[in-house]
């Protein structure tokens, strides 16, 4: 088992317990110097407090438990960034009523509003030149769906 992966297993359960998701772990080594980079994420976006509170329960962790051994290393906890791909139910939850560029399978590119979904689709609302359009897609016909950034948000579509 890949380092990064047993460290993974390691930290899972506690920053699970602390009311977040390990989402990924990566690794990195320079020389005689390891960064190790914890995206973790919650149910709503994750500020400066609890990413402190998490960087405490892994730092605490890895502490006890050696698993990098000796070697100096670096600890960097982050939330994920607005480009991350929505895959998991939890990803779309959190993105109710937010905008979505989605890529679909067939090449088609769609950005429009989040109103819904379940465990096979998802219902958008498109709004075209002031005329709104629904679509219902099937997650298997997406095959990449982010969030679009707003800056100006319209409560009209």
């Amino acid at each position: 088992m890949a380092l990064k992966d047993s460290l993974s297993e390691l930290l899972t359960p506690a920053v699970e317990t602390a009311g977040f998701y390990l989402e990924e772990v990566q690794l990195s080594k320079a020389g005689n110097h390891s960064t190790l980079v914890c995206v973790v994420d919650g149910l709503k976006p994750l500020n400066m407090d609890e990413i402190t509170t998490v960087s405490r329960v892994i730092s605490e962790i890895l502490d006890a438990e050696p698993a990098l051994g000796d070697q100096p290393f670096t600890l960097e906890v982050t939330s994920p960034g607005v480009d991350r791909p929505l895959t998991l139910p939890r990803h779309w939850t959190k993105n109710l009523t937010r905008l979505i560029k989605m890529t679909l399978t067939n090449g088609d590119v769609i950005t429009a509003r989040l109103s819904e979904f379940n465990e096979t689709h998802a219902q958008f609302v498109e709004n075209i030149k002031g005329r709104m359009k629904k679509h219902e897609i099937a997650f298997a016909d997406i095959k990449r769906a982010v969030v679009e950034i707003e800056f100006n948000r319209k409560d009209d579509n």
